[in-house]
């Protein structure tokens, strides 16, 4: 599960039998106060994450650089032969659930912004969103 912010555009490829693969970078961050030198410190993580068929297509569609977005999914590791002939590494984040956490300001219909989307069913959840929303919202966590 990861909440972060999306570093580029989704990029989609499509395949010749109608299914999808969608791809964007993801930015996590991490804010603590040094205890020696009370200086404020920022550790960004990127993750690659890839979503496939309809939700590719939603998320091509609703999803800019810059948006907050909530993922959730496994994890994938990959090889493959660079054209340098080097074998290169690379770990993935498949998405199986997400929301979008950006509100669209000025849209017409503010379903879009706030929809999740399950890899079984392809259909809106508001009991999903309205947990996470509430747990943004709440800063003192049992834990």
């Amino acid at each position: 599960m990861l909440i972060g912010h999306l570093g580029d555009e989704v990029k989609v490829h499509y395949f010749e039998g109608g299914g999808c693969i969608g791809r964007f970078p993801l930015a996590t961050n991490e804010t603590y106060t040094n205890k020696q030198t009370g200086e404020k410190v920022t550790n960004t993580d990127w993750h690659n994450v890839v979503v496939r068929n309809k939700a590719a297509e939603i998320c091509e569609k609703y999803l800019s650089k810059g948006d907050k977005v909530y993922v959730e999914g496994r994890l994938k590791n990959r090889q493959w032969q660079g054209e340098d002939g080097n074998t290169r590494y690379t770990t993935e984040v498949h998405v199986q659930d997400f929301t979008f956490l950006t509100n669209k300001e000025g849209s017409a219909s503010q379903g879009p912004a706030n929809q999740v989307v399950d890899k079984k069913e392809q259909k809106p959840s508001t009991n999903q969103n309205a947990a996470v929303q509430q747990v943004e919202q709440e800063d003192d966590l049992p834990f």
